[in-house]
């Protein structure tokens, strides 16, 4: 249970060998995530209430509604959704491999695949209808349309390789970009179809939505979190706790004096530098592969 899960094997080979930075569409046919993870079993999740109120989100062409128009006495209430689903809210179900087990299997097989830490989401669209407007995010995406079809505009990167908490779309949106980009016109667009998933690297700004059909869309968003030269550097600080030196406190009147303040950051950055010429990276290695494929949270 891995990739193949979600792409052909050219997918696949893609993903590992190159990480593809332009949009790629594939036919994966029908695998066990299809037979597994029907539409059925997701509106049986919305009707029993088992999703955890905090892991969904309810839009329709923007910001998400207040969670407390979905809830009654702070749980999930399945009569609410269905009456904002038909209003043409689109529900989505957050973190689905915390909560099913298959997925939860495939999440982990993903990690150990790849060495990244992973996610998904459920979409339900109704027909005629958008959920989120244009963005962009940090994470490449696979998307699995399992029922339905769903359109999507893609327009380049506005800015290189986002990450989280730098160059996120709510941190550095633009009023005018919506304008811009509708005036251009979509540098690729897509109609996704059941069996067929949809490679979304990050930065990619995307405007999906069903407003031309009328069937519903149901896909699955698959957000694999890249590892990246900064993670590794993190690592590398990380191990320097074991040093007396950088466990010393500084003191408050250094931390307010901008003069002292500049002299403490000259010292840590020549132990720092220090620290890492001697760094036994044969050694630290190891450590490093073993997070990669354990850690479920990420800080970049």
């Amino acid at each position: 249970m891995s990739l193949s899960l979600l792409l052909p094997e050219d997918g696949v080979t893609a993903l590992l060998t190159s990480w593809p930075s332009e949009p790629l569409v594939f036919d994966r046919g029908v695998t066990e995530l299809d037979r597994t993870i029907t539409p059925e079993l997701l509106d049986h999740y919305i009707d029993t209430g088992c999703v955890h109120a905090d892991e969904i989100a309810l839009v329709k062409s923007g910001p998400s509604l207040h969670p407390d128009c979905h809830r009654t006495h702070g749980r999930t209430d399945p009569a609410k959704l269905r009456k904002l689903y038909g209003d043409g809210y689109t529900i989505r179900l957050g973190n689905l491999q915390r909560v099913i087990p298959f997925l939860a299997d495939a999440a982990r097989a993903i990690q150990q695949e790849t060495g990244y830490s992973n996610y998904l989401h459920a979409f339900l669209t109704p027909p005629r209808s958008q959920g989120l407007l244009h963005h962009w995010d940090q994470q490449m995406a696979v998307i699995v349309q399992i029922e339905g079809t769903k359109q999507w505009q893609l327009w380049r990167p506005e800015y290189p390789s986002p990450m989280r908490e730098y160059q996120e779309s709510f941190r550095v949106w633009n009023p005018d970009f919506i304008p811009k980009w509708e005036t251009a016109g979509p540098d690729m667009e897509v109609i996704l179809r059941p069996a067929q998933s949809l490679l979304l690297p990050r930065g990619w700004v995307h405007n999906p939505h069903v407003l031309d059909s009328d069937e519903r869309s149901v896909h699955l968003t698959f957000a694999i979190r890249e590892r990246t030269p900064l993670w590794l550097a993190e690592k590398l600080i990380a191990a320097a706790i074991e040093k007396p030196e950088f466990r010393s406190v500084i003191l408050p009147g250094d931390l307010l004096s901008t003069t002292d303040l500049a002299g403490r950051v000259q010292e840590a950055r020549q132990a720092l530098v220090a620290y890492l010429a001697e760094v036994d990276v044969s050694r630290l290695a190891p450590a490093v592969r073993q997070a990669a494929v354990t850690e479920l949270e990420y800080t970049t």
